[in-house]
């Protein structure tokens, strides 16, 4: 079992659980796991900023290929409401189809961004104690300077990446409703009802892929900045 498979499923207890002791447990058996697997990979010479960087250009792919999917899914919906003859089914099909690729894909860039966090915490938490360890008070000084640059830069990344995610659940749930509804009243008068919605999802869905862009942006920015430093 990989190491995202783990901690997923760790997380996934620590949202269902009601339990306050189980879920202060769990925090620290993620936080173990995540621990171990660092210290698995340092044995083999990858650093966590090598993990970091590739968790980011994951994140990255991850929310490019989402902005797809939220397209396809508006495309399936436009499809569906200019229904003009036909048959019903297989465009209801289509669309359930590309609404649950979306929420899934969605799903996968909220765990993307969970995982860059949690490398950059550790990685910076590491850093940020490893500066007593200089006895040259200008490279201390210099390493110092160098991690709050980055730390800045890792804080501006993360908070588009968790401001375009955000910005999915409503978009999402706005689709959601519209799918159930077609699921409870497949005929030629729902579908008319909803035609005039096309154009209110596409200006959503178009704010989303701007912030979603944006994200990405940052991302590549960041990599740039780690890659050269």
């Amino acid at each position: 079992m990989s190491y995202r498979d783990i901690n997923g499923r760790c997380r996934h207890v620590m949202e269902t659980s009601k339990n306050v002791w189980a879920i202060a447990v769990l925090t620290l058996l993620v936080v173990a796991c995540e621990s171990a697997y660092y210290n698995t990979m340092e044995r083999f010479g990858v650093e966590k900023r090598d993990i970091l960087i590739d968790r980011v250009e994951a994140a990255r792919t991850s929310q490019q290929e989402a902005k797809e999917e939220f397209s396809s899914v508006l495309e399936q919906f436009r499809a569906t409401v200019d229904f003009d003859g036909g048959e019903l089914e297989e465009k209801y099909d289509r669309l359930s189809a590309a609404y649950d690729d979306t929420a899934s894909q969605a799903q996968e860039v909220r765990d993307r961004v969970d995982a860059v966090e949690s490398v950059g915490t550790a990685l910076f938490a590491e850093w940020e104690s490893e500066l007593h360890q200089y006895s040259d008070r200008a490279l201390r000084a210099q390493s110092q300077q160098q991690m709050r640059a980055t730390r800045r830069e890792f804080d501006t990344t993360v908070a588009a990446m968790n401001k375009a995610a955000k910005s999915m659940d409503p978009v999402l749930e706005v689709f959601e409703d519209r799918v159930l509804f077609l699921k409870h009243n497949l005929n030629a008068r729902a579908i008319a009802a909803l035609k005039p919605e096309s154009s209110k999802l596409q200006a959503r869905v178009d704010t989303l892929l701007r912030e979603m862009e944006a994200a990405i942006e940052e991302a590549d920015r960041f990599i740039a900045s780690m890659s050269t430093a």
